[in-house]
């Protein structure tokens, strides 16, 4: 790893989300959205596998890059409609990382790991993107389910059994364990829906 080079590289890509003018308080403090979610992820992601790859290093940081840009309202409010704003997602957050690695030097290889990463392709035979995927579900489970639940009252227990139950199918074993130590907080008012979700 050029430190250099991959220090520049996360400066880029926090340069170009705190542009996100939602703004969420976090600790006291207010920060764009989209910075504090790549934050976020960075922190869980050193916090679950310390020894990760620069290529993941860099997904982690770049997944939700600059994605106020690509509103849900742009998508038919249905299902197809939701997929396709994900698919759309998936590929222009990893064409702007990738815009980003080039414009540093970055080689054509690693470009390449990190906008697959990114794409969330390979999910469960790529280690590199299985990874990331487990860390944006620690990071969902500890900062955002909470506030996710505050918004659908509407929800009954058994819609949140089948949400925690895809999420916990989307993680490896690795990071279910992880969850369930006392590594992660998860929050306390779900708890004992997270654990019968996954029994």
């Amino acid at each position: 790893m050029t430190e250099h080079r991959y220090r520049a590289a996360i400066a880029a890509f926090d340069q170009a989300n705190a542009e996100d003018p939602n703004l969420e308080m976090a600790e006291g403090k207010e920060y764009p959205k989209e910075l504090l979610y790549a934050e976020r992820m960075s922190e869980m992601q050193q916090r679950y596998a310390p020894d990760a790859s620069e290529a993941v290093k860099l997904a982690v940081r770049a997944q939700h890059i600059q994605r106020r840009k690509i509103p849900r309202s742009d998508y038919p409010m249905n299902r197809l409609g939701y997929l396709q704003w994900r698919t759309g997602l998936y590929k222009f957050h990893a064409e702007t990382a990738g815009r980003i690695m080039q414009e540093l030097g970055y080689d054509a290889e690693m470009i390449d790991r990190v906008k697959t990463i990114v794409s969330k392709k390979g999910l469960k035979v790529n280690p590199e993107t299985q990874l990331m995927e487990d860390v944006a579900n620690l990071v969902f489970l500890e900062h955002y389910m909470a506030g996710f639940a505050a918004q659908h009252p509407e929800y009954d227990e058994a819609k949140w059994l089948q949400i925690i139950r895809k999420i916990w199918k989307k993680m490896s074993l690795h990071a279910h364990e992880f969850a369930l130590s006392n590594q992660l907080q998860l929050p306390q008012e779900l708890l004992p829906l997270i654990l019968k979700a996954i029994q």
